[in-house]
């Protein structure tokens, strides 16, 4: 145990059988290096290792439900490709076909299966014609050193001239597409793990078929790492292809495709120089090879340059003759002349507004495409003195600096002449704030953008100020609308225009989430909420349709007595492109998409229909459900229950609906009212997240409820040394005829201080873990005297 910790730390338990597999398959190397091992056995059993726990996690893929069968069809080609080449190091040589030819057949058969499963992996992309291009062009050079650095290390000895020729060139190429796959602009997508997986892979056959296998020759292990990781990663890769796509990051890692081919043939040369050889004609004529791709790679690289600097060059002399007068402001419309301003760098003119009903909509990443919700039309002006603003600050050489996107809530129900009058208010009330050489723009129909200079604390401060100023009402046709203001702050710090206007998109979105009235400032982690929850926006609309929904059963039991009383029905949704997502992402999500209704009811006939199944051989056990506070006070939520209820036929006492204490408070006298109604039907019901407070007990009273559910908080002794809580709610509940369930209960001292406290019934991970209504049911037949 003490051993396996820290292993369980430091490898995520998704990839500890590939940790567990590549400790065992450097142990074996490290025994067939000295001996102890034959370099056959090491081969065999690292191969069939590794092709075995890639097999199974391709065959995953290949056996995943979905609506989509492409990523189950690249599982199928990938699966036998690995496979195929598990075979190929352990059986092909004792076919008796020669132990090169053998490796080599299997090679050409894996990467044909290989390069089918990679066609049909999802998320592929395909760059333009002049992009492959340049890249072959930037590859040449060091995939022929990686061959020079293959042709000196490759045994000369019983390897003929062509065939040593034909492998060092094929490791070459190999290599260096390897190195593009995993320093390419795509580095982190699982396409590009996978392809680089298949590479290594096929590189390892090619090693094993042209190093000698004797026994004695110990050097064939050094076709082991590429084998067994080139098979391990195209597992990985293709499955995070199926479940995430395409990731692209702006620019490709440059060193590893210039560093390590120099590297590996400085090792090389130096490895053949102190063996006692002289280089050979087939060596030189590799080496004068690769200079002319060289040559010409660094030609393109001094055109790209010089074009980036006469660019600049054209850039500068506007931006400084226009940093030194004032440039016209832009003008709203109703807004009366304002004070001039400095545009930052912007061509003279390119800083006016095209007016309160210009809206623009950027498309630069696959994120942004869920972000503009509003119909927009583009407004090439606008954005373009905001990229020009942006790009001025990001040319001074400490770039500093920041663009604050501004949202008005509030004019929707109004005409475009009543929002353009808003909307002018706002900026003249924007412009009382701002510094004199900031800029103001038009962003939306209902916003605008501020670019200023100062520093992201400063900036953060402005964007504060904005919010006071524009928070007072705003007098439309004789009446005051007031509007909510929701701010998206994002840092220039020499990041693109593009990107910054991005980023600051997508932090005024997360302060919308938050509730608006606002400043939220632009992370990577917020984006990654942010991607995350576009996603679940996408992927949850017909889910119910589609048949993606799930209910795990949780049991309750008795604390006296250990006997199950009863289960909760707990929402999975099992999501093909998301996996499984958790009430507590879900109903956030369905909130905003108005789909609560939809769910609930979903999940009170499931559970009803489970909980008519279950009545063959536990009749007594209830079944809890939880129902949002805004579907039940909906009038006719009792009748739709009993209807229900009637076509399983099953008896309403068996049913329990739980509502969150937190959320009844709002509305709750008629909540009081739909509980009342549901007691009068027979159904229990409960109080669920009790809290214990002042005003939750003095409202307990009157909800008419049958059990109170409260969370370990309140059983476990209190930080002031007080006596838990628990004992003062178990006092009110049995005054009042409620009895308590204390729930989440994970270790056996919280079940132990949940009994000594009076709660009658418990459920949590100490007591029993959610699962599939088969095994719930598998778990209720060990207590066959279970009903209550």
């Amino acid at each position: 145990m003490l051993l396996a910790y820290p292993f369980r730390v430091l490898v995520p338990r998704r990839a500890a059988p590939e940790a567990a597999t590549s400790v065992a398959v450097a142990l074996l190397l490290l025994a067939g290096s000295v001996d102890l091992v034959p370099p056959s056995v090491v081969i065999a059993l690292a191969a069939g290792a590794g092709a075995t726990l890639a097999g199974l996690r391709l065959s995953r893929l290949a056996s995943r439900r979905g609506t989509d069968p492409t990523p189950r069809a690249a599982g199928v080609l990938l699966d036998a490709a690995v496979v195929a080449a598990g075979l190929t190091a352990v059986v092909l040589p004792l076919a008796g076909i020669g132990h090169t030819l053998a490796v080599l057949i299997g090679s050409l058969v894996v990467a044909a299966l290989s390069t089918a499963g990679l066609y049909r992996l999802p998320g592929r992309s395909r760059p333009a014609a002049p992009v492959r291009l340049r890249w072959l062009v930037e590859s040449t050079g060091p995939a022929l050193g990686l061959a020079l650095a293959g042709w000196l290390l490759l045994p000369s000895d019983g390897l003929p001239v062509r065939v040593r020729l034909v492998a060092a060139l094929t490791l070459g190429g190999l290599g260096m597409a390897a190195l593009n796959a995993f320093a390419g602009p795509r580095r982190r997508s699982g396409v590009s793990l996978c392809r680089g997986g298949v590479l290594l892979t096929v590189g390892g056959l090619v090693l094993l078929a042209t190093l000698p296998s004797a026994p004695a020759g110990r050097v064939a292990l050094l076709a082991v790492p590429p084998l067994v990781f080139g098979m391990l990663l195209v597992a990985v890769g293709a499955a995070d292809a199926a479940d995430d796509g395409e990731s692209v990051e702006p620019v490709a890692a440059a060193w590893p495709r210039s560093v390590l081919p120099a590297a590996v043939l400085l090792l090389a040369s130096g490895l053949h120089l102190g063996a006692g050889r002289s280089p050979d004609r087939t060596s030189v004529l590799l080496a004068l090879a690769a200079v002319p791709p060289l040559v010409l790679r660094e030609l393109l690289r001094a055109g790209d340059a010089s074009t980036s600097v006469r660019r600049a060059a054209h850039r500068r002399p506007a931006g400084r003759s226009l940093r030194h007068r004032r440039a016209a402001p832009g003008r709203w419309p109703g807004t009366p002349e304002p004070p001039p301003e400095r545009a930052l760098g912007v061509p003279e003119g390119a800083a006016t507004a095209m007016g309160a009903g210009a809206t623009w909509s950027p498309d630069h990443s696959s994120a942004w495409s869920g972000l503009n919700r509003r119909p927009a039309a583009a407004s090439p002006g606008d954005r373009a003195s905001l990229l020009d603003a942006l790009a001025a600050i990001g040319d001074v050489p400490a770039p500093a600096g920041a663009l604050l996107l501004v949202d008005l809530h509030g004019t929707e129900g109004f005409g475009p002449t009543a929002r353009e009058d808003v909307l002018a208010e706002a900026v003249h009330r924007a412009r009382a704030v701002i510094a004199p050489d900031d800029l103001v723009t038009g962003c939306t129909g209902t916003g605008f953008a501020v670019v200023t200079a100062a520093g992201p604390v400063l900036a953060y401060a402005l964007g504060t100020r904005l919010l006071s100023a524009l928070s007072p009402p705003y007098r439309l046709a004789g009446a005051m609308l007031r509007v909510q203001t929701s701010i998206g702050l994002a840092e220039v710090s020499g990041a693109g225009p593009a990107d910054v206007l991005r980023q600051a998109e997508l932090a005024r979105r997360r302060a919308v989430q938050l509730g608006r009235d606002r400043v939220e400032w632009y992370d990577a982690f917020l984006e990654e909420q942010l991607v995350r929850r576009l996603d679940l926006e996408r992927e949850l609309p017909g889910a119910v349709a589609r048949g993606e929904l799930d209910l795990v059963y949780q049991p309750v039991v008795d604390l006296a007595d250990g006997q199950p009383v009863g289960a909760e029905a707990l929402l999975r949704w099992r999501s093909p492109v998301l996996g499984t997502v958790l009430p507590a992402e879900l109903l956030p999500v369905a909130e905003d998409l108005d789909l609560v209704g939809e769910l609930e009811w979903w999940v009170l006939d499931r559970a009803c229909r489970q909980l008519s199944d279950w009545s063959v051989g536990v009749r007594e056990l209830w079944m809890a459900v939880n129902v949002t506070t805004r579907e039940l006070t909906t009038p006719d939520f009792v009748q739709r229950l009993a209807a229900v209820l009637a076509a399983y036929g099953v008896p309403p006492e068996r049913l329990v609906v739980e509502v969150s204490e937190p959320r009844v408070a709002g509305d709750l006298s008629t909540v009081v009212a739909r509980l009342a109604g549901l007691r009068s039907l027979g159904v229990r019901t409960a109080l669920d997240d009790f809290r214990a407070e002042h005003a939750s007990l003095a409202q307990l009273r009157r909800l008419p409820i049958d059990l109170l559910k409260v969370g370990p908080e309140l059983v476990g002794a209190r930080p002031d040394g007080q006596p838990p809580l628990i004992d003062v709610v178990v006092n009110v509940g049995e005054r009042l005829g409620v009895e308590i369930v204390a729930e989440e209960l994970e270790s056996s001292t919280q079940v132990e201080g949940a009994r000594r406290g009076g709660c009658r019934y418990g459920q949590g991970f100490a007591l029993a873990r959610p699962a599939t209504a088969e095994r719930v049911e598998a778990y209720f037949e060990e207590f066959p005297s279970a009903s209550r």
